[in-house]
């Protein structure tokens, strides 16, 4: 498989890419009111990661994250948050996996943080889309959408159902996706496991129609530790070879692991 220079095969301690750490005890800062999961930053030809506790000044100019916060988190809390690298909240919609939230109350989140200048992770079924709608769209900040929204792969990829989440980024220009977690989406794999380089093909097809029509609003990660991943733990560095076959030019891939995470996490650091 032909591969773009500077975007290796496998990563190593000192060339992964922007991941963020799952929430553990041992990997995020946690209260009553938040917890938070960190990203790192990109370097200028590939991202790196690793595992972080609450960074403290100046450290944290190189770190990123996104948290999960309830309506009592405090405005001294949402400041520390902030001068500790914080920059996005994250809400779950996954039935399965947790309880209602009121939507009243992610929005008054959603406002709060919007003072910040931080951006909401939205995690969905795509089932789920229609009936969230209106929700998302009213969301006041730029929202990203955690793993294609879950599209069911085995339907078609220009069927009405992924279609419907084109159209979400399509007219909403605030609205960013990873293109991340092919293990999660998944039907017919192969696996990532055991030496595969083409892991996941019945993913590609959705991943790169992404990737190739919003190519400036696009993120990618493994999703280490991957929680919840119950019939196989794929090889990470197998996954790194999806990029190529999602973002197949290194003008893609740039965008993909570099460019935008900076846009959106280290906005004053560009140009």
């Amino acid at each position: 498989m032909a591969r773009a220079p500077n975007f290796p095969t496998r990563p190593s301690a000192s060339t992964r890419l922007a991941t963020p750490a799952r929430p553990s005890c041992t990997r995020c800062a946690t209260t009553s009111a938040f917890r938070a999961t960190w990203w790192s930053k990109p370097p200028a030809t590939a991202p790196t990661t690793a595992p972080w506790s609450m960074p403290a000044s100046p450290a944290a100019a190189r770190r990123a994250a996104c948290a999960a916060v309830k309506r009592s988190v405090t405005d001294e809390e949402l400041q520390q948050l902030h001068a500790a690298g914080v920059r996005g909240v994250r809400f779950n919609f996954v039935k399965r996996l947790v309880d209602f939230t009121p939507k009243d109350e992610l929005m008054e989140i959603a406002a709060r943080i919007q003072k910040l200048g931080w951006h909401v992770v939205i995690y969905f079924e795509a089932v789920d889309l229609p009936e969230l709608w209106d929700f998302f769209t009213a969301l006041p900040t730029t929202v990203v959408v955690d793993h294609m929204g879950r599209p069911d792969v085995s339907k078609p990829v220009d069927g009405p159902e992924f279609e419907l989440f084109l159209k979400f980024m399509r007219q909403h220009p605030n609205v960013w996706s990873k293109v991340s977690c092919p293990e999660r989406l998944s039907v017919t794999g192969p696996k990532a496991l055991n030496g595969e380089q083409a892991a996941y093909q019945d993913v590609v097809p959705f991943a790169r129609k992404v990737v190739e029509e919003f190519p400036d609003r696009v993120l990618w990660g493994t999703d280490w530790p991957h929680p919840n991943l119950k019939d196989h733990m794929p090889d990470d560095g197998l996954l790194v070879d999806f990029i190529p076959q999602i973002a197949p030019t290194a003008e893609l891939q740039k965008k993909l692991l570099v460019t935008n995470p900076m846009r959106l996490y280290w906005p004053e650091e560009q140009v």
